[in-house]
């Protein structure tokens, strides 16, 4: 059995931790390669954070294309060659003319939570505009999804497969820049960075639309430092780089926005 108590140490999602440390000790046991389910990227992080620790075990991750956000993750005796191949993922295509009643993220989440599946069972959605979405999930949930899925919002949708090399993610885009603020709070760093008015960001952090570390943050007085990564929904993600203190004490902090 793996040494829970000290692993967990640090910790802060320790229930989600618990099952990937079972299902590592069931893959000592077994001599299989185990997959979890879904991990958000702080639940990623902790399982990562804890395996750094190990020696018996290996594990790789993968979400269906390298900036994917939630992923799995592949487990196995550290004997064993493993590889991203061994991620078992599924791709739907989710088709409709939103052209009149646009759906958003949340929306295309929300219908498919609602036909009784776990967040855990669904990976990335990528929103196609008006075409509608495609969604990675485990492989099990596909049959059920082509039968179950079909309405989002008002608009009736036909639920497909579709192999892993269709899915239409585009790369992202960098843009380097540098700000000087008063602070390092969160409002004022994240509207220099998106390019938005500090009480649009405000209220965006407030509605709980805003990630720093993967951890939701709902204080726009929050202080960030160098190395910190925000996430705002549907702006991208923005990392802080070096901070340095100016002549007249003020912060000149680079970032990089990821588009």
């Amino acid at each position: 059995m793996l040494p829970r108590e000290d692993l967990l140490k640090g910790i802060d999602d320790r229930d989600s931790a618990v099952r990937v440390i079972d299902q590592a000790d069931q893959a000592i046991r077994t001599w299989e390669v185990v997959s979890t389910d879904f991990l958000s990227p702080l639940e990623l992080a902790n399982v990562q954070q804890m395996f750094r620790r190990l020696t018996e075990v290996s594990i790789v991750a993968w979400g269906g294309y390298p900036q994917a956000e939630r992923q799995r993750v592949a487990i196995a005796r550290v004997d064993l060659p493993l590889d991203a191949s061994q991620v078992s993922l599924a791709v739907l295509d989710i088709a409709g003319n939103f052209l009149f009643d646009p759906a958003s993220h949340r929306d295309f989440l929300g219908a498919i939570l609602g036909t009784g599946i776990v967040r855990e069972k669904v990976g990335d959605i990528i929103v196609l505009g008006e075409r509608g979405a495609q969604v990675v999930v485990v492989p099990e949930m596909v049959e059920f999804l082509e039968m179950s899925l079909t309405q989002v919002r008002s608009v009736p949708v036909k639920v497909r497969s579709i192999n892993l090399d269709e899915l239409k993610v585009r790369e992202p885009k960098k843009k380097e820049m540098t700000t000087v603020e008063a602070s390092l709070r969160l409002d004022a760093i994240a509207s220099a960075g998106f390019g938005m008015s500090r009480s649009k960001m405000a209220d965006l952090i407030n509605s709980g639309d805003v990630r720093v570390n993967w951890k939701d943050v709902t204080q726009a007085s929050h202080l960030l430092k160098s190395g910190d990564l925000v996430a705002v929904r549907s702006k991208g993600r923005l990392e802080v780089g070096e901070v340095a203190i100016t002549k007249k004490e003020r912060y000149r902090v680079q970032l990089t926005r990821l588009m």
